[in-house]
This record gives C-alpha cells, sequence and structure tokens, in this order.
C-alpha cells in the first residue's frame, strides 16, 4: 500500500470522529489532491453521511453487547451513552463487534454516572457475555472423567468450556444482570442487594452456543484460573484452599464448565548415568 493512499485513509478515520469537520475536511481534501466547489461539496456530503451512519449504528452495536446496561439507564440515555462513547474511543476493527471492550472503564469516568458505581461492573460482566459466545469450541470428553479416579491428580489437566472467565465485583452484579434477563432473582432482591453492598463474583462460560453466567463458588476463581494457567490439578487444588471440589465436580460437568480431562506428562527427571568400574 502507497504512503499517499495510507495518509488518506488515516485522514479519513480522524475525519469521521474529528470536532472541526471543516478542518477535517480540509485535511482530506489535501491528501486526495480534490480541489473545486463539487469535488468539495460531495466530500461534504460523503463525510457527513459516514460521520451519520456511525453515530446511528453506535447505539445498536452496543446494545447488542450490552442488553442490562441499556435497560439500566434506559433507551434513550444508553443511545446518548453509545454516540459519546463512539466519538471519544472509535471502533478499531472492521468488526464492530469487537467494540465495546473499553466501554466499562469509560462508564466509570463518566462524572454523570457518579452515583451508578456498579455500571461498570455490569457492562464487565455483560462483556465477558459477549465474548464468551463467540469464543472457541470445547469438545466434551465425558468419558474422559473416569481419569479422576485411576490417576494421580498431579498427572492430571481438567479441560474448560470455552469463555470462561472471573468478574469480581463489590456489587451484585450477577443478581443484577440474571434480574432483568430471567427474573431470578427478582428485581426486587436485586435491588435490595445493591442497596445493601452485596458483593458478587461472576462466573461466566459457554455452554454450546449459549454463555452462561452464575455466581462463582469460595475458592472457585482461584481454582479455574489455575486450571487456565495449565496448572494440574492438585496444584490447581493447592491455589485455592477451601475449595469444595467434590462438590462442584458434577454441577460443573452437567452445566458444560468442565468438558474433560487429560493425562498430563509427566516432568521430565534427569537421571545419573551409570559408569563402567
Amino acid at each position: 500500500m502507497s504512503a499517499g493512499l495510507v495518509a488518506q485513509q488515516h485522514a479519513l478515520l480522524a475525519a469521521l470522529w474529528a470536532d472541526d469537520l471543516p478542518c477535517a475536511m480540509n485535511s482530506i481534501a489535501n491528501n486526495a489532491h480534490l480541489s473545486g466547489a463539487t469535488a468539495s461539496k460531495r466530500l461534504e456530503l460523503g463525510l457527513r453521511a459516514y460521520r451519520s451512519h456511525g453515530l446511528e449504528l453506535a447505539p445498536r452495536v452496543l446494545g447488542a453487547a450490552f442488553p442490562v446496561l441499556c435497560q439500566l439507564v434506559d433507551e434513550t440515555s444508553f443511545a446518548g451513552l453509545a454516540r459519546a462513547f463512539w466519538r471519544s474511543q472509535p471502533p478499531q476493527r472492521g468488526d464492530l463487534a469487537q467494540w465495546g471492550g473499553d466501554l466499562p472503564a469509560y462508564l466509570e469516568s463518566a462524572p454523570q454516572l457518579a452515583q451508578e458505581p456498579y455500571l461498570g461492573d455490569v457492562a464487565r460482566v455483560e462483556w465477558a457475555l459477549h465474548v464468551a459466545a463467540s469464543a472457541a469450541d470445547a469438545e466434551p470428553d465425558p468419558a474422559s472423567l473416569a481419569l479422576l479416579a485411576q490417576n494421580d491428580p498431579m498427572q492430571l489437566r481438567l479441560t474448560l468450556a470455552g469463555g470462561v472467565a472471573c468478574v469480581p465485583s463489590p456489587w451484585p452484579v450477577v443478581s443484577v444482570i440474571q434480574a432483568h434477563r430471567s427474573g431470578e432473582p427478582s428485581l426486587a432482591q436485586a435491588g435490595e442487594r445493591l442497596r445493601q453492598g452485596v458483593a458478587e463474583t461472576a462466573l461466566v462460560w459457554r455452554q454450546g452456543l449459549q454463555p452462561q453466567l452464575r455466581e462463582a463458588r469460595p475458592g472457585e476463581p482461584a481454582f479455574l484460573a489455575a486450571l487456565q494457567a495449565g496448572q494440574p490439578l492438585l496444584q490447581a487444588l493447592d491455589q485455592a484452599p477451601g475449595f469444595d471440589f467434590s462438590g462442584w465436580l458434577a454441577p460443573a460437568v452437567q452445566s458444560g464448565l468442565l468438558t474433560g480431562v487429560q493425562a498430563a506428562c509427566p516432568p521430565d527427571t534427569d537421571h545419573p548415568k551409570e559408569t563402567s568400574p
């Protein structure tokens, strides 16, 4: 790609989110070597169309990833928020489904939302659900669970579903999201937990094609993080003191969180070579 074309593309991208439209138009015209009233008018109409389309698209794109957040702030306010976020932190990739990961921090920095400090963590959990929906598939291998009764736990590694993520929060984020998604708990119960400042850690994973959400068990985030880091079962349990593995195992299999077990290769050990007498 020529340097001239690269400069034109950068000028166009900058113009889409520039506050000063005439200055942005001049930058594009100079890089594209455009001149004349007709060319200028066409450039202005095209640029305005692109900018308008992006601002209209932003609420739909973010609304697909953050449906509960949209309900919490109401649709009109959410649309304004999405457009402001579009201007502040525009997409960096062509796939707009990948735009939105920075929204939680943006919410927490917005002065007008300072009285709703839990919204950032609600958005983090919703983004984890959004990411899990397109995570790589993990093929279930139920027969491999027999290894748990046959092998040393130091020589076993557990395989997890796609999209596994834990989001700790000082707020009852799981209750708030589930109240809007499924009605369990009720909105009233979620509101009461919010007023009481109940802390919850969200656990997200994908079962089949459907992202799943529940509150993490005590010790579960540390245990899952160790498994994701490739640690053998015994070491992962050491990282999560007090974690109830026996109570966790069957529900984890039934819910698709645990997909199988692998026999880990024992580490290489150096044996002294025999020497001739």
